[in-house]
């Protein structure tokens, strides 16, 4: 298993702190998740609807697309990715969502990495681009124009182009979504993120109708609990929580940024919802946080952290512990 923020029962044990002592900034996730309604027993008391129940309307009026599939999160659908194409030759950015690379070595492709983006030799000999838009871990937002152009080189020799678009809500004008439909050109969304949504494992994958059925049918039915599609649906069609948290997130990613820049921290880039600062003891910073319980993401190469939003009431606690951790690092 690869590592990932919001292992934090590892960091728990690690650091025999309980589970509830802990400042989680490690995923960049939501504090301020969409709100929970009530849930009616049925909902798990059934199996999951295979008809309509209004999540694929939902989903498809969100994201100006009409041919989706709504799966176990995108992580379901970027491990199927691999397995519709005979191997190929991969090329992705050396920083980025290190599940993509992953999946596609583990199916047999052939994967080259390049900084940030590929030069033309490396664009003309690969046959499937895949870049995660605004990137995670360091925030770099790739224009939609530019994205364009690769997949028309890509698909106009079979190709693809692919885009994680896990963090793109809070800026959906960047978003491919709206040019899906045509082929060689996949997009992943997600509700983990923006919605603050992760435990209910909701995804969609955006792409042309007759290989989204070629993944549907590799997936397999009730990819989605009853309780998921449920939320789900209404978390999509709240247009006035969505407007209020694309208003609300930048505000606050900015005084994340402010904050680690007080304490030498400069960020290096970010989206609305985590800051990535690289720092040459980013391992000797994460285990400085972590022994006052807060957990931050960890990242090797280049040496960096990724800080996520923290909930409203602990901004003084996170500056604190910035402010002893610096000072204990620094001697």
């Amino acid at each position: 298993m690869l590592e990932h923020g919001g292992n934090l029962q590892q960091a728990a044990l690690r650091y025999g702190r309980p589970l509830a002592d802990w400042l989680d900034i490690s995923t960049g996730i939501n504090p301020q998740h969409y709100p929970l309604p009530p849930l009616a027993a049925s909902l798990f008391q059934r199996l999951p609807p295979t008809g309509d129940d209004g999540l694929h309307a939902a989903a498809s009026a969100y994201y100006g697309a009409a041919s989706l599939l709504a799966c176990a999160g995108s992580q379901a659908a970027l491990q199927a990715l691999p397995a519709l194409r005979p191997t190929c030759r991969v090329a992705m950015p050396r920083t980025m969502y290190q599940e993509h690379a992953h999946a596609w070595q583990k199916a047999g492709h052939t994967v080259q990495f390049f900084d940030q983006q590929p030069d033309a030799q490396l664009l003309n000999h690969t046959d499937v681009l895949l870049v995660c838009n605004p990137n995670n871990p360091t925030g770099y937002l790739y224009p939609a124009e530019l994205l364009l152009d690769w997949h028309a080189q890509l698909a106009s020799r079979g190709g693809w182009l692919v885009v994680d678009e896990a963090f793109m809500d809070s800026t959906p004008q960047h978003s491919l979504a709206s040019h899906t439909g045509q082929p060689g050109l996949w997009v992943l969304r997600s509700l983990g993120k923006f919605f603050g949504l992760a435990g209910l494992r909701v995804g969609f994958l955006l792409g042309e109708p007759d290989m989204l059925a070629k993944v549907e049918s590799q997936l397999g039915p009730w990819t989605l609990t009853g309780p998921s599609r449920y939320i789900a649906r209404l978390a999509l069609q709240d247009r006035a929580w969505q407007q209020q948290v694309r208003e609300y997130l930048p505000v606050q990613s900015a005084q994340l940024s402010q904050l680690l820049a007080r304490h030498g921290l400069t960020p290096a880039g970010g989206t609305g919802l985590f800051q990535y600062v690289h720092h040459p003891s980013a391992r000797q910073l994460q285990e400085a946080l972590a022994k006052q319980g807060v957990w931050t993401r960890q990242f090797q190469n280049p040496h960096a952290l990724r800080f996520g939003l923290p909930p409203a009431a602990d901004w003084p606690r996170l500056a604190q512990a910035l402010a002893k951790a610096v000072a204990e690092i620094n001697g």
